[in-house]
């Protein structure tokens, strides 16, 4: 049996990122994207991530979802330092402990709803019989139970992003990776994704980071961190008044 590197460790917060940095290119063409993030997550938190274009944002997520790996600092996931495992350690840390949705759905578009959520556990190499049961539950978990054979064509759009994350769910996730899931629906819709959202932690206690630029959608959240210029700028949870760091308060100013 593959020994889950997320298993190591126990008792820690369940992320933590320890002076982050990022740096894409070289020399003179060279882009600091993180510049020194600290950053404690805990298992159950829904953190709203926010923050203008080219903030950083994105670039977190992709590495606290194993798809990037950080140039300086530490990430460690239940304790474990994940720049120090393998490229296979990391895939199989996603595989067993991500869901991610995305703004733009990302599904198969010939292929039924079930197919589609289906997909993770054909990678996992699941038995048909297992693949169909736990598809039909997880559906059933958003709302689409006897929506199974329609493909995307055949549904709205919040329910093709409903699929989305049902698929993401499929897998039993610890921790679910939202960029922009409302940003390609309209108001109605975007609230009951965020609802549904809402539903998976506070029920299931599915620790959710989600990416917006809308504010009505970032107030589902129990938490807010906005980044600017590559840097945590402020940190709210509900219930705190908001106090800008001295990144936010200089680029307010500004």
């Amino acid at each position: 049996m593959t020994r889950d590197p997320a298993m190591a460790r126990a008792g820690a917060a369940l992320i933590e990122l320890r002076a982050v940095t990022k740096t894409y290119g070289q020399g003179s063409a060279a882009f600091q994207a993180l510049s020194g993030i600290d950053l404690a997550i805990d298992e159950g938190d829904f953190v709203a991530v926010m923050g203008p274009s080219g903030s950083g944002k994105s670039t977190v997520m992709n590495i606290l979802g194993c798809l990037d790996v950080p140039t300086s600092g530490s990430y460690l996931f239940r304790g474990v330092p994940v720049q120090r495992l393998t490229r296979d350690q990391r895939a199989l840390l996603r595989r067993r402990h991500f869901g991610f949705v995305f703004q733009g759905f990302n599904l198969l578009p010939r292929t039924s709803a079930q197919e589609n959520v289906e997909l993770p556990l054909l990678y996992r190499g699941e038995s048909v019989a297992a693949r169909h049961d736990a598809a039909r539950e997880a559906l059933a978990a958003v709302g689409l139970a006897g929506w199974e054979h329609h493909t995307p064509a055949e549904l709205s759009g919040g329910q093709q992003q409903r699929v989305a994350i049902a698929r993401a769910l499929v897998t039993r996730p610890t921790v679910l990776l939202a960029d922009e899931p409302t940003g390609n629906l309209d108001t109605q819709r975007g609230r009951e994704i965020m609802e549904l959202l809402w539903a998976l932690n506070r029920e299931r206690g599915i620790t959710v980071l989600m990416v917006t630029h809308e504010p009505d959608m970032a107030a589902y959240a129990r938490r807010v961190v906005r980044f600017v210029d590559g840097r945590v700028a402020s940190d709210t949870r509900e219930g705190d008044v908001t106090t800008p760091s001295p990144a936010a308060a200089a680029t307010e100013g500004a």
